[in-house]
């Protein structure tokens, strides 16, 4: 599959390792990677597109005592090599000396790299690839008569393998697999026209579910959202779908990371210790599941991953750091140079049904629009689509309404979580209950 074994890589890094400390780096660290890629997309039984997707990248980081340069190729050859190397001293020599700046401790660096089960190649031919999503698009057309029209189906198999090092004399390899299966559906009634889309994502292709599976998935949540209305304005529960309610705990992650802490750009500064979900929330980083999307043994800087509990009866127990921003704060890298790798949200409700039916009356969200997000006040204000809910039960489809409120209270006012979780994602976060927000028809 690859056009570079690991050994390749290996040696391709250390050689700008070398040639970066011989030409005055006193540290240095690089990132060779390559990847591979096909994506067949059909549109009406017809091939709408085909494409093939291959990059190589080496990017490399110095250091001339504490100032920083940074350069990168996607050319291997010796010359472009020496090039990148250069490039990135000359970029030091004129940048300011930073006492944050600087590779992670060496003694954090991790020594045990497992096996992760990340790399299941899909040797799968083109033409092939065109049945599976036209068995896809056909299985959607056919579910329902209402299904007029089609945005398409896409097949795509992706393959990629890097290897980081620095000159602590840490060099690893890894590889891994994403292929996935998608399809978009148009509907239309009396009331009108609507669209949807299903997709999943696996390591490996016999994860996945089968075309037709995720065709019929696509067109029922089409045809479920014809005839969509708006609500009264008032303050309603809120429950967020399996499909949008990560970006609730994406909000979470991105206000105790480093950057945003150190900058005091977060509305979570100084949170360590403090009381800031509901008391039931337990979320925890997995970074060694194998066959799990985020699953790795080192972070960007070669940081050995661990497993720990960032909010433990909603108290932060941990933030999200890299070395720098630790060093800025006066603490450790938590090893998530590069982001969380596979977060886990505890549940208290075995399906979105009984979360529900918990909820009573209220708004289910199923689609998020805009990015009315400041990260910095917590003020949260975004456009929305989902279906109102009647004692537990869903009644109608809803549409152009916006929900609001403040970070800061939902996080607190998390009344629930669904074991739901999608496999697709990294992160596993079901459908979350939130007591009280603003709607706004």
């Amino acid at each position: 599959m690859f056009h570079h074994s690991a050994d390749q890589l290996k040696n391709l890094c250390a050689a700008a390792l070398d040639l970066a400390r011989q030409q005055g780096a006193t540290a240095a660290e690089a990132d060779v990677s390559e990847s591979l890629g096909q994506s067949v997309q059909v549109r009406l039984q017809e091939i709408e597109q085909i494409e093939y997707q291959q990059d190589t990248a080496l990017d490399l980081t110095v250091y001339v005592g504490q100032a920083k340069g940074r350069a990168s190729t996607g050319d291997f050859s010796p010359q472009a090599l020496a090039d990148t190397v250069a490039a990135a001293l000359n970029i030091a020599r004129y940048t300011a000396q930073d006492e944050y700046a600087g590779l992670a401790d060496a003694a954090l660096m991790a020594t045990h790299i497992g096996e992760l089960d990340a790399y299941h190649p899909w040797p799968l031919p083109v033409d092939e690839a065109v049945v599976l999503a036209q068995r896809c698009e056909a299985a959607a057309r056919g579910a329902d008569a209402r299904i007029v029209n089609s945005e398409g189906a896409t097949v795509q198999t992706g393959h990629y393998q890097y290897v980081y090092g620095n000159s602590h004399g840490f060099l690893a390899h890894q590889q891994g697999t994403r292929h996935s299966i998608a399809c978009s559906v148009v509907a239309e009634d009396v009331s009108g026209m609507q669209r949807d889309y299903w997709y999943d994502l696996a390591r490996k292709a016999a994860d996945l579910p089968t075309p037709e599976s995720i065709g019929h998935t696509a067109a029922a949540r089409t045809v479920r959202r014809l005839g969509a209305g708006s609500v009264p304005t008032g303050k309603y529960p809120v429950v967020f779908d399996a499909t949008v309610s990560g970006s609730l705990i994406g909000h979470l992650v991105g206000a105790i990371s480093g950057g945003a802490l150190y900058r005091k750009t977060s509305f979570l500064t100084d949170s360590l210790g403090r009381q800031v979900l509901a008391p039931w929330v337990v979320l925890e980083e997995r970074p060694h599941i194998p066959r799990a999307l985020g699953s790795t043994y080192f972070d960007g800087e070669g940081v050995a991953t661990r497993e720990r509990t960032v909010v433990e009866n909603g108290i932060i127990q941990g933030y999200f750091l890299s070395s720098y921003s630790a060093r800025k704060l006066g603490m450790q890298t938590t090893a998530n140079a590069g982001g969380a790798h596979n977060l886990y949200l505890n549940h208290t409700h075995a399906t979105q049904a009984d979360l529900l039916r918990a909820m009573g009356s209220g708004l289910l969200v199923t689609e998020l629009m805009g990015q009315g997000v400041n990260t910095i006040t917590g003020d949260y204000s975004r456009g929305a689509a989902g279906f109102w809910v009647e004692n537990g039960v869903i009644v109608r489809p809803v549409e152009e309404i916006t929900i609001a409120a403040r970070l800061q209270d939902m996080f607190l006012n998390m009344a629930g979580a669904a074991d739901d979780a999608l496999r697709r994602s990294a992160h596993k976060v079901g459908s979350i209950l939130i007591e009280e927000m603003t709607v706004a028809g």
